[in-house]
């Protein structure tokens, strides 16, 4: 392989699930060769990877029409800072990781400045919009995606694809055993465990929380030995949750970091959809998925939306595994419903598990993050 002494990536992650990707890529990376430079729009982990985050993506990391008109802003001042950026100072590679609206627009610019673009984690162009497969085919060199049904979609407009497996198959891994874990956050072993994760965005922390307590509460009235434990997303802080969290009567255990030792705690999770749901498949956990969205945001993607599920483990799986309770069925009464099934039916929830296992063995072997800094390398010498 060529040398690639003093190249420039410029990485663009808008989200906390990006951000942890991304770091992961950038340590394999810079483990192959650390005088590559790397900048652009991460969180605190690419940071601690050695990424110049220009623009932190907590302030990136919205969902819906009504919510990114509200953070626009934000948003226009950080594509016009790296707009500038490509112009002026051209890095040797555009590296864009998911949040497709905003990497798409940055991905025209770099195409006209004649920079190469590889784009790690596909839009989900085969749950919606599917048209920008074309688009895609158009802007970006690369295309390295996470799940294998993603393939078929890219070789079909001759986009140089490759499928490099999942990277949460190697980064959910709890740091501690299950009892130092149940020690740690002081868990009694002998009570049932509920985790709440109402995401990772202050807007569904907004629409979640209250929901989530309220549901939590309803749950107490059934379980009263029942103990909440809630982990902040690594794009919040404790305070984002606080004014929910005082107005509530549930006691609930806040952890900040240490999201998987907490995954392994629970006998059930009440969770937003996202790339949790697969975090959560992952280590096994029953689960409900909640969700809900502006109505005008609702109304529009009711439209668009090709596939029966949103939750990412439900659309692997090829079936509707865990509960998913969408818009008006996001109700207290549905969510104390599903929750105190799982808890209380040990033949459910262990049918539940099973299937959550072939979750896993579809994702790959692992060694994700090694396999897309090999195409990095490989784009950078060409």
């Amino acid at each position: 392989m060529e040398i690639t002494v003093g190249k420039r990536v410029m990485i663009i992650a808008g989200e906390a699930s990006g951000d942890l990707h991304g770091s992961a890529l950038v340590r394999e990376v810079l483990a192959l060769d650390s005088s590559i430079a790397f900048l652009g729009i991460g969180g605190p982990r690419m940071r601690n990877a050695g990424v110049e985050t220009l623009v932190d993506a907590r302030d990136m990391a919205v969902v819906g029409l009504v919510e990114v008109i509200a953070h626009f802003p934000a948003i226009y001042h950080a594509f016009r800072k790296m707009e500038s950026i490509l112009t002026a100072d051209p890095p040797d590679l555009l590296l864009l990781i998911d949040y497709p609206d905003f990497n798409l627009r940055l991905a025209a610019i770099a195409q006209r400045c004649g920079i190469k673009v590889l784009y790690f984690i596909s839009p989900q162009v085969w749950a919606w919009r599917v048209g920008r497969v074309k688009k895609i085919a158009r802007l970006v060199d690369r295309m390295a995606v996470v799940f294998p049904f993603e393939v078929p979609f890219y070789e079909k407009e001759g986009v140089r694809v490759n499928f490099v497996g999942h990277p949460l198959v190697d980064t959910v891994r709890p740091t501690m055993s299950l009892e130092e874990s149940r020690q740690s956050f002081g868990i009694d072993p002998g009570r049932k465990t509920v985790g709440i994760f109402p995401g990772s965005r202050k807007q569904e922390i907004r629409t979640h929380l209250p929901l989530l307590l309220e549901s939590a509460d309803g749950l107490r009235e059934r379980f009263p030995g029942l103990q909440f434990i809630l982990p902040v997303a690594s794009s919040l802080s404790r305070s984002d949750l606080e004014p929910f969290l005082e107005v509530s009567d549930v006691p609930v255990i806040v952890v900040e970091g240490k999201e998987y030792d907490v995954i392994q705690v629970c006998d059930a999770i009440v969770t937003v959809s996202g790339t949790v749901t697969l975090e959560i498949a992952l280590l096994g956990v029953p689960m409900v998925v909640v969700y809900k969205v502006s109505p005008l945001t609702y109304m529009v993607g009711k439209r668009l939306i090709r596939v029966e599920s949103i939750g990412i483990c439900n659309i692997v799986a090829g079936e509707k595994v865990v509960k998913e309770l969408i818009q008006h069925d996001a109700s207290r009464e549905n969510i104390v419903k599903e929750v105190s099934l799982l808890l209380s039916d040990d033949g459910y929830a262990a049918k539940i598990r099973e299937k959550l296992h072939s979750v896993h063995r579809k994702l790959g072997e692992g060694g994700c993050s090694g396999a897309v800094a090999k195409i990095v390398m490989e784009m950078l010498a060409e």
